[in-house]
């Protein structure tokens, strides 16, 4: 220990020299009187924006982004005197620099044998902060000396400790007094009680430490520092002190869920500009659904963690009848990374895509009992480029039924499909299920090419499980102006999109899905509770999507990495994205009835043969019933089998998965 004393008398030297030197130097000079403030002064009526769920529970809260700068005015003289009392007693004796602060420091080092900080005056602080580094170096410390005494010389002790109030850190990214009572307290400076007062004024010491949300032993330990050096000094009395140690202090504490918060904030700005940030003042009645929203972010964080620590994805659940967006979340961790996937990450769907050119071809006559042959074909592309889409694992499986089509999420049918309703009637029927597309794509469309957003993707499957309506999603429901007292309410946007009998057809091969085809794992789900959906993998296992629904709620997946890579064999919708969506729908459903999807007037049943497509005959081997939009349905009968026609109701045929395994494997 005693070898170190040498280097501290040496510095201590040097401190007590340079204090020496600077109060020889001290002459009266003229004060400054210009304004000091160096951001926008803090607005003396401003409040920040609330934001609250559809049940009227606090999510969280809109904060300005820029600094504001608060008059010395304005800010408590309890918190001045406490500032003063615990940073820098002789604050108002000194000329920038405490002769007597440096000799306790020395008595201080010399017994514990280390080198301290201990020392500074409130003016070093601020010139530490505001123009230095934080090394501890003879140099800069020399270099922070001189400096204070020049800004002794230049400004008044008020305007001095206006700047430090306005200039130190508080902890939790709040620079300056304003931003720290705002966020702690929701207040404006001059609202501030003495105990907020004390709790603030030791913060500065350690604010990573000290702050108002770091451990209440720790927090309640400053402030106990605090109250104690302001008693000793006869600032309070030992019985105000007693007084202001019992008292209670409420924080507000941080916002939760910040991607649907962000997600409020963006609309805020798209309908009052960016100001309305700064002007603040709202309170916001948020469409989430605060425990879904909270079932949403642990769903997703743990299911995507569970297969890879470098994954990421997103979740979006909306009401289908409403278009209210229930939960969104952008990311498995907002604090590492705040950029919203659910909305902003454009990728392919692969096939995802294929229910919306389904529910097209329904819309132009094509039925799903209709027999389509996935014999690979060729198609120029120009250039002399020729294109032949395969199935997934280039298998050919010969004829199948548009419904086990889409159940195995066939490629080749789905080619062919596009082909004959046309590029261009179905880019601009995805257009009116709120889904841009790019025509230019060609026949590729057909497997997810076009790029597109997790919020895109499930607002295009809403009008398949409301019966044809685009539902414009609401994130905000009403917003009420503390200000002008004044509400402003946003009702749903409803609009046609297809017809009911289409959505509802659509539906029903959705359904198989869950059953027999790439998302068979959730078979038993789809037995508790009626529901739909579609499983989406692209090239390479890049990106691995489900989207599924019920009547009541619609919820969309998407998994993958933020640099498009591959995931590996296995990393497909069917077994990454689905296992996360039935975690999720599970106790998201679980306080609702289970219903089933209306049929609509316009939907006729018929009993076919699926070999061919007819209606059934008694002697037809297999026989199912098969949903048709009114008009559509066949009026012949099987053509290879006799007998009279019958209606019975059998199980679909298990067909090879056309996404490259046998349907024993889910995608």
């Amino acid at each position: 220990m005693f070898s170190h004393f040498p280097s501290l008398l040496k510095e201590a030297l040097y401190s007590m020299i340079l204090g020496l030197f600077l109060v020889l130097c001290l002459v009266p000079s003229a004060r400054a009187q210009e304004s000091i403030a160096t951001y926008p002064l803090l607005p003396s009526a401003y409040t920040s924006i609330k934001v609250f769920d559809r049940e009227g529970r606090f999510v969280g809260r809109i904060m300005p982004e820029k600094r504001y700068w608060v008059s010395i005015d304005r800010i408590p003289a309890f918190l001045q005197k406490a500032v003063v009392a615990v940073e820098d007693s002789r604050f108002y004796e000194h000329g920038g620099i405490d002769i007597r602060g440096i000799a306790r420091a020395l008595v201080k080092d010399v017994v514990k044998g280390k080198l301290a900080e201990g020392g500074s005056t409130i003016t070093q602080q601020l010139i530490k902060n505001k123009y230095l580094s934080g090394e501890k170096t003879i140099d800069r410390k020399l270099k922070e000396g001189l400096m204070a005494v020049e800004f002794e010389k230049k400004y008044t002790k008020k305007q001095i400790l206006e700047m430090y109030l306005n200039e130190i850190y508080y902890g939790n990214g709040a620079w300056g007094i304003a931003q720290a009572v705002r966020l702690y307290f929701d207040k404006r400076p001059e609202e501030l009680t003495d105990a907020e007062c004390a709790l603030l004024a030791g913060v500065p010491k350690n604010p990573g430490r000290y702050n108002p949300l770091g451990k209440p032993a720790n927090v309640a330990g400053r402030r106990d520092v605090v109250l104690k050096r302001m008693a000793e000094l006869k600032i309070i009395t030992p019985r105000q002190k007693q007084k202001l140690r019992g008292q209670r202090v409420t924080f507000t504490q941080p916002g939760q869920a910040p991607y649907y918060t962000a997600h409020v904030r963006n609309k805020l700005i798209e309908r009052y500009g960016k100001e309305i940030v700064e002007q603040g003042g709202l309170e916001v009645t948020a469409a989430m659904d605060l425990n879904l929203q909270k079932l949403a972010e642990k769903t997703l964080r743990e299911g995507v963690k569970r297969i890879s620590p470098q994954l990421q994805g997103a979740l979006v659940s909306l009401d289908p009848a409403t278009g209210d967006l229930l939960a969104a979340v952008g990311g498995v961790d907002f604090s590492k990374s705040g950029y919203d996937r659910a909305f902003y990450a454009r990728r392919q769907p692969g096939s995802a895509i294929k229910p919306l050119i389904y529910a097209a071809a329904l819309e132009k006559g094509i039925t799903a009992a209709s027999i389509w042959n996935d014999t690979p074909a060729a198609y120029n592309r120009g250039n002399n480029e020729i294109w032949q889409p395969l199935n997934y694992g280039r298998e050919q499986y010969g004829e199948l039924s548009l419904r086990q089509a889409l159940a195995y999420s066939n490629n080749v049918v789905t080619v062919k499909l596009l082909e004959t309703i046309g590029v261009p009637y179905f880019v601009d029927f995805a257009g009116k299920t709120g889904l841009p597309l790019r025509a230019q794509n060609g026949l590729s469309l057909a497997l997810g090419t076009d790029e597109v957003t997790l919020h895109d993707l499930v607002r295009a499957y809403t009008p398949l499980a409301n019966g044809g309506l685009r539902t414009e999603p609401r994130t905000i429901i009403r917003i009420y102006d503390r200000n002008r007292r004044a509400w402003a309410e946003n009702p749903p946007l409803v609009t046609p999109a297809l017809s009911p009998a289409a959505a509802f057809v659509t539906t029903r091969m959705l359904k198989d899905v869950m059953v027999y085809g790439t998302a068979k794992s959730l078979k038993k789900f789809s037995q508790e509770h009626p529901s739909a959906g579609k499983t989406g993998t692209t090239d390479d296992y890049r990106d691995a999507w489900f989207v599924g629904y019920t009547p009541q709620v619609i919820t969309g997946i998407w998994v993958g990495y933020d640099k498009p890579r591959p995931g590996g064999k296995g990393f497909t919708g069917g077994a990454v994205a689905a296992p996360i969506w039935e975690r999720f729908m599970r106790t998201a459903l679980s306080a609702r009835p289970a219903v089933d999807f209306p049929k609509p007037d316009t939907v006729v049943s018929v009993s076919i043969d699926p070999t061919t497509g007819y209606p059934a005959n008694a002697d037809c081997p297999e026989k199912r019933d098969e949903f048709y939009i009114s008009g559509t349905q066949p009026t012949s009968n099987c053509p290879k089998h006799g007998g009279d026609p019958l209606n019975p109701i059998t199980p679909p045929p298990t067909l090879p998965n056309a996404e490259g395994q046998q349907p024993v494997s889910s995608r």
